[in-house]
């Protein structure tokens, strides 16, 4: 986001659909198809929301975990304003919401937002293990590895944990491959 906060700039935001396709994305680590594709009263399964296989990449449907009061508020308000349809009005079709989408988030300074899957893997990488991602200013591996402080026994469990919240993430993205995370969270 260019000068201008996340939060900032989702108030200068008039258009509901594209407003609440955005706190989606970023509250549950969407890709943008994922967001605007979206369909609430579908996707919402109580303690998780289930992606169809037609919204993601690469075909495939998955599960993200609502962990958070935060993402169950923008779930309800996502059904209230839609009902049972997608977060595309009736009346436009995928590329019409598309390049509504693209127009309003720029012109309101929001660019690059990838990034939400940046801040909502980081914020996961936290709840999951307790501690910051590397690339959040937490341990790195090698710095745990090296680290003269901890014992072998505390370094096999830090591993453990940052291997198994690395492969949860990696899942609730949709990538289904480890190595991946480092893009998001850091080495």
């Amino acid at each position: 986001v260019d000068g201008v906060s996340f939060e900032q700039a989702l108030d200068l935001i008039s258009d509901k659909h594209i407003k609440l396709s955005l706190e989606l994305q970023a509250a549950f680590g969407l890709r943008r198809e994922e967001c605007l594709k979206f369909i609430p009263s579908w996707a919402d399964h109580d303690d998780r929301i289930v992606l169809k296989g037609s919204w993601c990449k690469g075909g495939q449907q998955r599960c993200v975990p609502i962990t958070t009061s935060y993402q169950r508020d923008v779930l309800d308000r996502a059904r209230l304003l839609v009902g049972f349809a997608s977060m595309i009005p009736f009346n436009r079709s995928f590329i019409q919401q598309l390049k509504s989408y693209e127009y309003l988030t720029s012109k309101v300074g929001l660019h690059k937002l990838h990034g939400l899957r940046h801040r909502y893997a980081q914020s996961r990488y936290f709840q999951l293990t307790g501690w910051l991602s590397p690339s959040d200013g937490g341990p790195s591996k090698d710095s745990v590895l090296k680290s003269t402080c901890l014992s072998q026994e505390q370094k096999q469990s830090w591993l453990k944990s940052d291997l198994d919240a690395r492969i949860t993430i990696s899942n609730e993205l949709g990538h289904h491959r480890e190595s991946i995370t480092a893009v998001y969270l850091g080495r």
